[in-house]
């Protein structure tokens, strides 16, 4: 399935846009070679699956080299993430054709007046602006917490959600 073709058909010659994540080892990859570190087998197989909507590009051999990702509840907030090119791709528009995309899906299938955010790394705050984004500083800020085992913390269980009833 590509997705949406106005956007599809933008893309330079030889690439094309596919609804869905490429695969995990592919998804590693492309975090890797754009600077954002690679995850887990079972990271990446597990957040590839939870995934809202994810989309990516691949070249005229087939192998992926942009995506993007939309972390969301369907309703109101959505958060777009792991946006990445291979840099052997970079400046040919296909940044600018995943994120349109990822949007494009958003506005199809949200209510009006959804909130869309990001994290915007230094590369790539040129491209988000030219979308409309804007810095949320100083009503809010971004923040983070990189989990860290605890002394007797069981396995992982990646993926599985559990829901305590009350």
């Amino acid at each position: 399935m590509t997705y949406p073709p106005r956007v599809a058909d933008s893309l330079p010659e030889g690439y094309l846009l596919i609804g869905g994540p490429p695969d995990a080892e592919h998804y590693n990859r492309l975090r890797d070679l754009a600077g954002l570190g690679a995850r887990t087998p079972e990271q990446a197989t597990a957040g590839l699956h939870g995934a809202w909507w994810a989309l990516h590009i691949v070249d005229d051999a087939g192998i992926p080299v942009a995506m993007g990702r939309v972390l969301g509840d369907g309703g109101w907030y959505f958060h777009i993430i792991d946006m990445a090119v291979d840099p052997a791709h970079q400046r040919r528009g296909l940044g600018a054709a995943v994120l349109d995309a990822l949007l494009t899906r958003i506005r199809d299938n949200a209510p009006p007046g959804a909130y869309v955010c990001l994290m915007a790394d230094e590369p790539g705050r040129h491209l988000y602006r030219s979308f409309g984004f804007e810095p949320s500083l100083p009503a809010s800020e971004g923040m983070k917490l990189v989990l860290k085992p605890l002394p007797g913390d069981a396995p992982p269980t990646y993926g599985l959600r559990t829901r305590e009833r009350r």
